[in-house]
């Protein structure tokens, strides 16, 4: 126990207290109270009588009762007035000023009390500057972000928005408290129709004259308790023209070699086929003839892939029994069904999934993998349907994996892969997406997620 501290001090005025109690009960029983009385007796024509045990406590307590309430306020005066300037330091932390110090010079529990809380109103000020120089940071990223952010809360109100939003959709004047709603409703159709979704969308609007392509992001969650909703307006058109015209130089790229590659031959067996003729050597025209044909057959295999991509319709979405589907998938490529397929039907165009999956196969196959790792999962967790083809060959490197669903992007070396733009082209007609993605224990594997109505999953 420290000399200094409050349960030292509080045993100090105990003591005190016991010692002063006994020293008046003796002044009054013993000495030197009767020795006056006495002599007062004496001397005086007075008679006083010497207080009995029941008289000298009560002069006891009535002295001893005001010392009592003397070491009381010594003793808790310093706790109530730093349990005061504690109460006002939590009101001002309440308030959000953490400016509050106490400056109470003592060494004992009330000094280390004081010393730690305003060691806590130090770290609250430094958390609170820091938080203060990141809020600020985030408001001047967001601000000025090319992107029209526009919060609103439940009630369709706008709670905050940046400058690009301001400028895209009041002129440049503030939206704050406005009502969103009422904000778009002289908007182009198209835009509306995106905001009263709650699904991401690509939108085309007329804009000062000219056509701009917007990227609508939408998100909701619990801010302080209460439900909001989160959009983000991204301006795609500059970002498309640039994408379009590096998918035509690819896809031009892709054309003129396949081109190269089939009329270089054909022009050179046409040379050799007419020399032939010249020399009258006609039993070897029909080998020239055959090599012509076969080259034309590619080519035109090629073009018409082309063709059929770019002519694809939209989707036909019918309930689809798994087995007679599956049934009629193996008679067109070979694989190995994982597991048991799911008892409930799916949604989709029978068609186009089955043809987007002779393609994953088949490339399942080409990828040098054995015929018995070529793999088909199927399963619907929730609202969703997910198709795993998997294989075991090589799988793809990140530069591959990165372009390999891009338009018109080719996988083989001869440019005429179109199976995973295909199969892309027809997952996101059916609300879906697809995935790639190398195995752990080697290979590839292409995940096809396709939506499912509600009563599907």
């Amino acid at each position: 126990m420290r000399l200094r501290s409050l349960e030292a001090r509080l045993a100090f005025l105990l003591a005190l207290a016991a010692l002063t109690g006994a020293l008046v009960y003796v002044g009054v029983t013993q000495w030197p109270l009767p020795a006056i009385l006495a002599w007062v007796r004496h001397e005086l024509p007075l008679q006083v009588a010497t207080p009995s045990r029941t008289e000298a406590i009560v002069i006891c307590v009535a002295i001893l009762a005001p010392l009592s309430w003397w070491f009381a306020h010594i003793v808790m005066d310093p706790v109530k007035r730093l349990l005061r300037a504690l109460e006002g330091a939590v009101a001002s932390y309440r308030d959000g000023d953490f400016s509050i110090s106490l400056a109470l010079n003592r060494h004992d529990e009330l000094g280390d009390l004081v010393r730690v809380h305003n060691e806590l109103g130090q770290t609250l000020r430094e958390q609170r500057q820091n938080l203060a120089q990141r809020e600020l940071l985030l408001d001047t990223v967001v601000q000025n972000t090319p992107v029209a952010l526009v919060l609103t809360d439940s009630s369709g109100r706008v709670a905050y928005a940046n400058i690009a939003a301001r400028h895209l959709f009041n002129e440049g004047r503030s939206l704050n408290g406005l009502h969103f709603a009422n904000l778009i409703a002289d908007m182009p159709e198209a835009l509306r129709k995106a905001t009263e979704g709650s699904e991401d969308a690509l939108f085309s609007v007329e804009m000062d004259g000219s056509e701009e392509t917007f990227h609508l992001s939408q998100r909701a969650f619990r801010l302080q308790g209460r439900p909001h909703r989160l959009q983000l307006f991204r301006r795609m058109t500059r970002e498309l023209s640039r994408q379009e015209v590096a998918a035509w130089k690819r896809v031009i790229r892709v054309v003129s070699h396949e081109l190269n590659n089939s009329l270089a031959p054909i022009s050179s067996l046409a040379h050799s086929g007419a020399e032939l003729a010249r020399r009258g050597d006609v039993q070897r025209l029909p080998g020239v003839f055959a090599t012509i044909g076969e080259r034309a057959r590619h080519l035109h295999g090629f073009i018409d892939g082309y063709a059929r991509f770019a002519k694809l319709p939209a989707p036909r979405m019918v309930a689809v029994e798994w087995k007679p589907f599956l049934d009629a998938l193996a008679l067109h490529c070979h694989f190995q069904l994982v597991g048991h397929a799911p008892t409930q039907p799916g949604l989709f165009d029978p068609v186009q999934i089955e043809q987007v999956l002779i393609n994953l196969v088949k490339n399942a196959h080409e990828s040098g993998s054995a015929p018995e790792g070529v793999t088909l999962a199927l399963s619907i967790v929730g609202h969703e349907l997910r198709i795993e083809v998997g294989d075991r060959g090589p799988g793809m490197s990140e530069a591959v994996l990165a372009q390999a669903l891009l338009p018109f992007y080719s996988t083989k070396r001869s440019g005429t892969g179109l199976g995973l733009a295909l199969a892309r082209e027809i997952s996101e007609a059916h609300g879906g997406r697809i995935a790639l993605a190398n195995r752990e224990d080697g290979g590839l594997r292409v995940t096809l997620l396709l939506p499912q109505p509600t009563g599907a999953g």
